[in-house]
């Protein structure tokens, strides 16, 4: 039976960690599987449930009959359908980034979507991004990388993100919904943001988007190769 090969690629909100493995998955020839969309999907089954993120046994209701599909479009992206839906773009809504993160600090909601993350990586070579890919979700991954940068540089590339889309957007409320975000994701008891041991750390503060492409492509290039 072949082995696939898995990259994890973790890192805190706004780091670039799925533009970077998107690009990445295609000059590798790996399938890219955006965790982090996934449970932006729960968070907008939250939301437009008007259920607090926040609350436990809420969130764990809605998961039963939760239909969450991951298919892969014509243009080779990943898309996220909700109840038959095509949410791919409404899950990047900027209220959504706060529902994520209250839902996927919830048990429930992560032992639900661990086997199928863990079934893409055993079914094909993957590249995974996320908070917790390589310390719970493949703790044997191939190659784990921890993407990293300021706040201040997180919180403008996602500024000019959502300014690009069309939404309306705020830098000092980006910056503090980042710090507050951190903050979460680092102290939540359920596989809390963390790097893991043999991960390498990549700080990306300051760099072009080819800049740091270019460093992760020759990082993994180098680790596949051992």
């Amino acid at each position: 039976m072949t082995k696939h090969k898995s990259i994890a690629v973790d890192g805190p909100s706004g780091a670039g960690k799925s533009t970077l493995a998107k690009l990445l998955a295609r000059r590798l020839g790996f399938l890219y599987v955006d965790t982090g969309a996934i449970y932006r999907t729960v968070g907008l089954r939250a939301y437009r449930a008007g259920v607090d993120p926040e609350d436990e046994a809420a969130v764990t209701a809605l998961l039963d009959g939760l239909d969450i599909e991951l298919k892969y479009g014509a243009d080779g992206l990943q898309h996220m359908y909700l109840d038959g839906e095509d949410v791919t773009d409404a899950i990047r809504q900027h209220v959504i980034s706060w529902y994520t993160s209250g839902v996927s600090a919830i048990p429930a909601v992560r032992a639900f979507l661990l086997e199928r993350q863990r079934d893409m990586a055993r079914e094909h070579d993957v590249i995974m991004d996320g908070r917790d890919i390589g310390t719970v979700v493949l703790p044997g991954a191939d190659v784990k990388i921890f993407l990293t940068a300021s706040p201040e540089d997180r919180a403008r590339r996602r500024f000019d993100e959502l300014r690009k889309r069309g939404q309306e957007a705020d830098y000092d409320t980006v910056l503090r919904d980042i710090i507050l975000r951190d903050e979460h994701d680092t102290r939540r008891s359920a596989a809390p943001l963390r790097q893991a041991e043999d991960a390498l750390l990549v700080d990306t503060t300051g760099n072009s988007l080819d800049e740091s492409l270019d460093v992760l492509l020759e990082t993994i290039k180098e680790r596949l190769k051992a």
